[in-house]
């Protein structure tokens, strides 16, 4: 596959998951919102890194994309949509992950106990904004075929 089909495919996929997590949220299905809302942040952050040429084989993309940010060589309209998504690997990250699937083992919460409506909200807002900011950032970065 090349660079269009593997960065659309990662976008198809964080789609997909998105419209599971909004089907979620209407029969309040917190935890599955949640989880599923993690895994649109997650592919949504990994599509991004393709875009630069960074493998796609993490499951902490905010971390590469803090260091591509670092490194100076972006245009500032990328540089700027990636600065937006940054806080949302830190709040929506690979622990947020475990405890949908496990939740808190320590203490011996389930995991529909450690989510709610107002973390479900936050996790699909967050979402729905990682896919918006990756679709724009493919329009400015790919050439248009």
């Amino acid at each position: 596959m090349g660079l269009h089909e593997d960065v659309g495919y990662r976008l198809d996929l964080s789609g997909g998951f998105l419209k599971e997590a909004e089907q979620d949220f209407g029969l309040h299905r917190w935890r599955s919102c949640t989880a599923g809302s993690v895994l649109v942040v997650e592919n949504a952050g990994i599509a991004v890194l393709m875009l630069f040429g960074v493998s796609p084989s993490t499951h902490k993309p905010g971390m590469h994309l803090s260091q591509l940010l670092s490194e100076g060589t972006l245009e500032s309209k990328a540089a700027e949509l990636i600065e937006e998504l940054l806080p949302m690997f830190e709040q929506h990250d690979s622990h947020e992950k475990m405890l949908a699937k496990y939740g808190d083992e320590a203490g011996y919460r389930l995991p529909w106990e450690l989510f709610g409506e107002p973390e479900a909200s936050a996790a699909l807002g967050a979402a729905r904004k990682a896919v918006r900011i990756a679709r724009d950032l493919a329009a400015i970065v790919l050439p248009m075929t």
